[in-house]
């Protein structure tokens, strides 16, 4: 399989996720292991001079990880983006995943970001039978992604969910289902999730493939400066070439103005 610039790609790029039934327990586990992904997301912040704050890329990659899960714990169909405006540090964090495109990207702002009064997370979805996005907002507390999930999870999606990190880049979802065993999932933490496929019985329900991949051009972001055709001057201030950052990604490209 190549991509659109003719790279031939190999299976080691993709994050495989399954998702896996707790039987008895009645809920779903949705797994992976992220190092496919984080290595082409290093790739591509090289490949365009970005540097992260360690805390910072961290928090990101955490993001990343947690919402291709998500993703692949709800329909095929659905694209699904994440933005979380932060206080302290002032960045927004945004990730988007979907199991169609069988892609995950996202990135920083650190820059002009509105100071809000409190943490908010905001959720879109995309499916292919609804005309307007399904958009969500809710407070959250603190400054873990994981954290996050399961304010996410019990505020918007309405049912119990939990997220743990495991070691060598493991990431798992836990998401109650009708009947779940409550007592029993909110026991759990991260030793208990590592060996539950060795304590309860299972079930592999399925598996997708993710990778870290926006799919922006520079053929795609032109279309976005139009309305600057008509006053270059405004936009080019007074220099031959500008550099604009893709909204999902922040990968760079020098726009000059013969490209208008």
């Amino acid at each position: 399989m190549s991509d659109e610039s003719g790279n031939f790609e190999t299976p080691e790029e993709f994050t495989k996720i399954e998702s896996i039934y707790v039987r008895h327990r009645n809920a779903l586990m949705v797994r992976g292991q992220f190092t496919p992904v984080y290595t082409d997301y290093y790739l591509h912040l090289m490949q365009h001079g970005i540097r992260h704050n360690g805390d910072l890329d961290l928090m990101l990659k955490d993001f990343m990880a947690l919402i291709t899960l998500h993703a692949v714990a709800r329909p095929w169909a659905e694209t699904i983006a994440w933005t979380v405006n932060l206080r302290a540090p002032r960045i927004n964090l945004f990730a988007t995943a979907s199991s169609l495109q069988e892609s995950v990207t996202g990135r920083l702002f650190t820059e002009d970001v509105r100071e809000p009064d409190r943490n908010l997370f905001y959720s879109q979805v995309l499916a292919p039978n609804q005309h307007e996005p399904r958009i969500s907002t809710l407070e959250v507390d603190g400054k873990d992604p994981v954290y996050w999930v399961e304010q996410y999870y019990r505020q918007s999606e309405q049912r119990p969910g939990k997220a743990f990190r495991l070691p060598d880049e493991e990431f798992v979802l836990m998401v109650a289902q009708p009947d779940c065993d409550m007592e029993w999932f909110n026991s759990l933490d991260e030793a208990t999730v590592a060996v539950i496929e060795t304590a309860e019985e299972t079930k592999l329900l399925e598996t997708r493939r993710l990778r870290f991949h926006c799919g922006c051009t520079l053929d795609k972001i032109l279309p976005v400066l139009g309305n600057w055709r008509e006053r270059p001057e405004e936009l080019f201030e007074g220099e031959d070439s500008i550099t604009i950052q893709c909204p999902r990604c922040a990968a760079r490209y020098v726009i000059t103005r013969d490209m208008l």
